[in-house]
């Protein structure tokens, strides 16, 4: 594509994965949004990312060793590298003048990625820690932050003199970018519906949360007490978002278009959303990952260069082992358990929440104990859960009893991030995922995997339906069954897995090792373009961003 003929966008997410170190995200919707600006980089699109620069990130959660318990920690960071832009912009939050910096990015891959700042001196106490945790505090805390990332986003490119065609909304949190398009359209004399129906013709909006309860929403009166409202009444914030004020609604309804992050969301989001009238079309584009940040390039090159002879096959075999055996290496280093690179490994990292059924594999104890005491199977979890959720830092206990369990077999790696990431899905031998289907929106750890050789097991869910190849690149279990009673499809699930696991996946690796390295091989193979970056943009510029631009 031609950068002179596409439009211009500003992409808006609240966080951004581009290194380990750099601890401006917490999990999957910021590894997709740091993916994309790398994109963007590699091949030249005329985009540029507004983002908040965050005094202590996400957090680290670790693991109390005396007690099992999980708890949090948070640390002011550092970033000299950020590149000084010499605009300062200002929003009005509780009615008074809360100025917002504006640093670049232009290191670790990415050259176009602008970040918001309260910390600075011209601000007060209060003020300057609206920026300090990702996800942090309570409703009132995370209306500010996302009034700094829209209103202070839009201010902010403007003073930068940058002029987009398009404004993407990646969720609902940039929402207010759109409240401020509007107000200064108001400003000028439109009215409401008119300055609402000539800001929808510029936003797209990428929804990803399948689950109506994890739809982030506010009362009205808290918009209005912060001036989040930006003059708009109580009865227009209601037509927008409804009341209480679903951020979701309201990005639908002020959208050109929107999109779901994989085909099987696409059809679960436009049920969810069925029934709210004036919405956006949501059409499927599904993610995909940023190859370099990712996938070992002698996979790839070893891949391709296949002829299906035993040499080739004991090359790509080799890069394999050499890539468990640093993963084996890196566990021992974190945790002092010693694995055998002999044994099956299985990987498992999601952040923590009910639906994602971390603890899944445990569901039979007289199945899968056998497995894990014989040296058949060893498995390393990992994840995080937000701060707030105790019932996740209970699931992350559960696990971590299970470590205790079967000392040696099942380990968990704390504190999640990038180069935990890295290293499971480069390093392991099969990806396991098993959530409830269909509450997967995409899942791009599973792409990771494959396109390193990894075998994906995993429910049909998320991506994973696009891709699955059952017994040729991976394999699948549940057969897409769905069901409102949890019990009922956890039982289904486990019964298919167990079969998979027990009749396919043990025999081939350790009975059949050439079928194996046949699958690694098509595991690559069928994921490197269709699931690359490269193919996601500019299924964006074709079907959503031409659209919206004027």
């Amino acid at each position: 594509m031609s950068a002179k003929k596409l439009p211009r966008v500003a992409y808006f997410c609240m966080e951004y994965a581009l290194e380990s170190s750099f601890k401006i995200y917490s999990g999957g919707l910021g590894i997709l949004a740091g993916d994309y600006l790398k994109g963007v980089k590699d091949h030249g699109y005329p985009m540029v990312g507004i983002g908040i620069r965050w005094k202590q990130g996400y957090g680290e959660q670790l693991v109390d060793g005396a007690t099992g318990k999980v708890y949090d920690a948070y640390r002011n960071a550092s970033h000299e590298f950020l590149e000084d832009t010499g605009v300062t912009v200002e929003v009005e939050i509780k009615s008074r003048p809360v100025k917002v910096k504006v640093w670049r990015v232009n290191s670790y891959g990415v050259d176009s990625l602008y970040l918001l700042d309260t910390d600075i001196e011209e601000n007060d106490g209060e003020a300057r820690w609206i920026t300090g945790q990702l996800y942090g505090w309570f409703g009132e805390e995370r209306v500010a932050q996302e009034m700094v990332l829209g209103i202070g986003g839009v201010r902010a490119l403007q003073a930068l003199r940058i002029k987009p065609d398009v404004y993407h909304f990646n969720e609902g949190h940039a929402l207010f970018a759109g409240f401020e398009l509007m107000h200064q359209r108001m400003a000028k004399g439109a009215t409401f519906e008119a300055a609402w129906a000539r800001t929808r013709e510029e936003v797209v909006f990428t929804t990803h949360t399948p689950i109506v309860q994890g739809n982030e929403s506010h009362p009205i009166d808290r918009f209005m007490y912060l001036g989040a409202n930006l003059g708009m009444t109580k009865a227009q914030l209601k037509q927008l978002g409804g009341s209480p004020f679903n951020m979701t609604v309201g990005a639908l309804r002020l959208s050109r278009i929107s999109n779901a992050v994989a085909d099987l969301h696409r059809v679960t989001s436009n049920k969810m959303w069925k029934h709210i009238e004036g919405r956006s079309e949501i059409i499927g584009i599904t993610n995909a990952i940023h190859r370099p940040t990712w996938v070992d390039p002698r996979m790839l090159d070893l891949a391709e260069a296949c002829d299906g002879s035993k040499k080739a096959k004991d090359a790509l075999w080799k890069a394999h082992m050499d890539n468990k055996r640093k993963l084996i290496h890196f566990v021992e280093s974190r945790t002092g358990v010693k694995l055998d690179a002999e044994c099956l490994l299985i990987g498992f990292s999601r952040r923590a929440a009910p639906y994602k059924r971390s603890n899944f594999i445990f569901t039979d104890r007289k199945f899968i104990e056998p497995l894990l005491k014989s040296g058949r199977l060893q498995i390393v979890f990992s994840g995080k859960a937000h701060p707030l959720d105790d019932n996740g830092k209970r699931i992350v206990e559960n696990i971590l009893e299970m470590t205790k369990r079967y000392p040696g077999s099942v380990v968990f790696l704390e504190n999640y991030d990038m180069e935990i990431g890295r290293m499971l899905t480069r390093g392991s031998d099969v990806w396991l995922n098993n959530p409830r289907r269909p509450k997967e929106a995409s899942g791009t750890s599973g792409m990771k995997a494959a396109m390193n050789g990894v075998l994906n097991l995993s429910i049909l869910d998320g991506w994973w339906p696009e891709a699955c190849q059952h017994g040729v690149n991976g394999w699948q279990f549940g057969d897409g069954f769905e069901s409102e009673d949890e019990s009922v499809l956890d039982r289904h699930d486990f019964k298919a897995f167990k079969k998979v696991l027990a009749d396919e996946v043990l025999p081939t690796y350790y009975d059949r090792r050439d079928a194996w390295m046949d699958m690694m091989v098509a595991s690559i193979r069928s994921t490197r373009d269709a699931f690359g970056v490269q193919r996601m943009l500019d299924e964006y510029y074709d079907r959503m961003y031409k659209r919206s631009a004027r």
